[in-house]
């Protein structure tokens, strides 16, 4: 069991974690890491009893498939050590900041993966928790691990990536700094490698940075990728990758009833805004216990899946998950919208962004259209690590700036109309095709 020893001193910060939270205009935050985005059916229930015993029952999830519980009152540490006692922290406390290893949700079970990422993650994870030296990266310092799965969130951007491929019948890890296993690799090498090269690249990222430079993006800034990889292939020997490029994922499997690599299934859903309550985190966790093998996965799109469901099974725990208020269907525009929590809960935004999500899904199921729309309360986009096809940016109360993204521009792309309400939001969104708009 995880304990938090009396003497433990966290490192302020202004992101929050399992062990430090972080005030906002509706209380406290606190934000569990989750190995691989995966949390056993008991553990969800302690959260979703924390959540109601120690705040307002408000339970989210993150774009980085992870759980975090809102408007924590003045019991932390009681919300914190029925966490702990579930085996939700980390291996040290110092570590509980640098557990940013992004899977695929479907690792291991993805009927294209090439490799299981899965051992070589629980590898990597226990390093980033107990090489000491490790603990002083950032808390947003990132690593993804893909094992080329037909799932992957290959958008947002990380620090160092890692993605697997097959030459010459052997594996091995292509790899990049700041960006997407999209982006043309640094290198490879061969899967046995793959921690090595880890621990190599925050090794060397730690000895050249300074201390204003927390991000791989930053030292790059600074010093060019070509003369990183030479002094790391001075640790780590290191291939060329030839023309090897990642195909892009398929989308929206993380949504509905999908086939395993096996003769089984995982079914997904999507809790409104990425919002939970607690009697839908504890529904689905019976859920799981009741047809899966007792666990659920978490996404970077802010849903969660159940894995390892019997066919004949499938449809009454994708039924039952609706029953629950979770979205299930791609068809419905709540399944596309991501929403920051807005003035309600944050004093940055300039606009409930929440509320006018709901809005915007109603005028936009009226027109029959599901498209990707982001609302964001202000120009941080903490609610989405990529750029969606539409952006709304909050200027005022009800009112936004609407943005079509463009790779050509930095930001949310190009800036199409000026302070428009919801109503006038959709009012343009059907006055206009559907392409590019539904990309």
């Amino acid at each position: 069991m995880n304990e938090r020893p009396s003497s433990c001193v966290i490192r302020p910060s202004g992101c929050p974690g399992l062990l430090r939270v972080v005030q906002a205009l509706d209380g406290g935050i606190c934000r569990i890491k989750l190995d691989g985005g995966s949390i056993q059916a008991v553990q969800a229930e302690a959260v979703a009893s924390a959540a109601e015993r120690f705040a307002g029952g408000v339970i989210e999830a993150t774009n980085r498939a992870n759980l975090q519980i809102r408007g924590i009152g003045l019991e932390q540490e009681a919300l914190i050590a029925q966490l702990l006692a579930v085996g939700l922290g980390p291996h040290k406390p110092a570590g509980d900041d640098v557990r940013n290893l992004m899977l695929s949700p479907s690792a291991g079970i993805d009927r294209q993966m090439l490799i299981d990422t899965r051992p070589l993650a629980a590898r990597i994870l226990l390093t980033l928790q107990t090489h000491e030296r490790f603990h002083e990266l950032s808390a947003k310092f990132a690593v993804q691990l893909d094992g080329a799965e037909a799932m992957a969130m290959l958008e947002h951007p990380h620090d160092l990536w890692l993605s697997a491929l097959v030459q010459d019948g052997e594996p091995w890890l292509a790899f990049g700094l700041a960006g997407s296993p999209l982006d043309k690799p640094a290198g490879r090498v061969p899967l046995g490698q793959g921690h090595a090269l880890v621990v190599a690249v925050l090794e060397l990222f730690l000895d050249l940075a300074r201390p204003d430079q927390t991000r791989m993006r930053h030292l790059l800034a600074q010093i060019t990728v070509d003369a990183f990889i030479a002094r790391l292939a001075q640790r780590v020997p290191l291939q060329p990758c030839g023309d090897w490029r990642r195909l892009p994922s398929e989308d929206g499997l993380h949504i509905g009833i999908h086939s395993q690599h096996d003769e089984r299934f995982y079914v997904g859903a999507a809790p409104p805004l990425g919002r939970l309550g607690a009697a839908m985190l504890r529904g689905a966790a019976q859920l799981a216990r009741d047809k899966g093998d007792g666990s659920l996965r978490l996404t970077p799109w802010q849903s969660l899946l159940l894995p390892n469901i019997d066919r004949q099974d499938a449809d009454e725990v994708l039924a039952r998950l609706e029953e629950l208020g979770l979205v299930g269907s791609l068809a419905r525009p709540l399944a596309h919208l991501i929403a920051c929590t807005g003035s309600s809960g944050c004093g940055k935004a300039l606009a409930d962004t929440k509320a006018d999500a709901w809005q915007l899904a109603e005028r936009l199921h009226g027109q029959g259209r599901a498209l990707k729309v982001h609302l964001s309360g202000c120009p941080r986009s903490c609610a989405a690590a990529h750029i969606a096809p539409v952006t709304l940016l909050a200027v005022a109360p009800g009112r936004y700036d609407l943005y079509l993204r463009d790779a050509a521009l930095p930001g949310f792309g190009a800036l199409q109309a000026h302070n428009l309400t919801i109503e006038s939001v959709g009012h343009w969104l059907d006055a206009h095709p559907r392409s590019p708009l539904d990309a």
